[in-house]
């Protein structure tokens, strides 16, 4: 399978197209950093809140004949609204929200005639229940599940799924960063995890080879928590 991984120079994304590699994919990588990137042979670098950048990608999508697109390359901003500018604002929300269904619009067309393709999306459980100083964030996850219950619906007549991943607190240095700048210590977060520990990296990447093959076929439209509890309560 041709595959598309955005974010991939760290974290969840690098994870992700890794495991996929070892499966032997042709896996098509896309992040800020070059020198992070250089591990892949495909790549291509790319700041997804600049418009040239995320045409150039689209493009670049087309030309490869995508099967699978995984959505995951995300911006995050811990700070009270009041303090948010209005360039933050808007690179959360084109980053975290309009790339993916950009990006989605330019491989679906190939995915029709092929009468097969796999979008994922990586939301997080923000998106789900919310975080406080973090509501555009939450807002764009939250905007990601709706979008993708609809295309779900939109593209399921040609053999397309379309999926949410909603991460909690992850074993990851953006996740263990979040912990450091927040109000509250990794151990009160903890606390509060019914888990009493962060998700690892693999547990999604794992989902999404289950997610990729024939035996999910029938899974779409869905919005999967992967948050070692924390969506239930605690």
């Amino acid at each position: 399978m041709n595959i598309l991984v955005t974010g991939a120079s760290k974290g969840i994304g690098q994870n992700i197209a890794r495991t996929l590699l070892e499966c032997g994919h042709e896996v098509f990588c896309t992040g800020r950093d070059e020198t992070a990137l250089s591990e892949y042979k495909n790549r291509i670098i790319a700041d997804l809140s600049k418009t040239e950048d995320i045409k150039k990608l689209g493009e670049y999508a087309i030309f490869n004949c995508i099967d699978v697109l995984i959505n995951n390359a995300g911006e995050y901003i811990y700070s009270e609204i009041e303090n948010m500018s209005f360039e933050q604002i808007s690179r959360i929300i084109r980053v975290n929200t309009e790339v993916p269904f950009y990006l989605t619009s330019k491989v679906v067309p190939y995915m029709k005639q092929k009468k097969w393709g796999r979008i994922i999306n990586i939301g997080s459980i923000s998106g789900v229940m919310g975080e406080t100083c973090a509501s555009i964030y939450s807002a764009s996850k939250s905007a990601l599940i709706g979008g993708t219950k609809a295309l779900a619906l939109e593209l399921a007549e040609y053999g397309i799924t379309a999926n949410t991943i909603n991460p909690g607190w992850v074993d990851t240095q953006m996740g263990n960063n979040s912990a450091e700048d927040g109000d509250w210590s990794k151990d009160e977060i903890l606390s509060c995890i019914p888990q009493k520990r962060f998700v690892s990296p693999r547990e999604i990447s794992g989902f999404i080879k289950y997610l990729i093959s024939d035996e999910a076929k029938g899974l779409t439209g869905q919005s999967v928590n992967i948050c070692a509890g924390l969506s239930v309560g605690y």
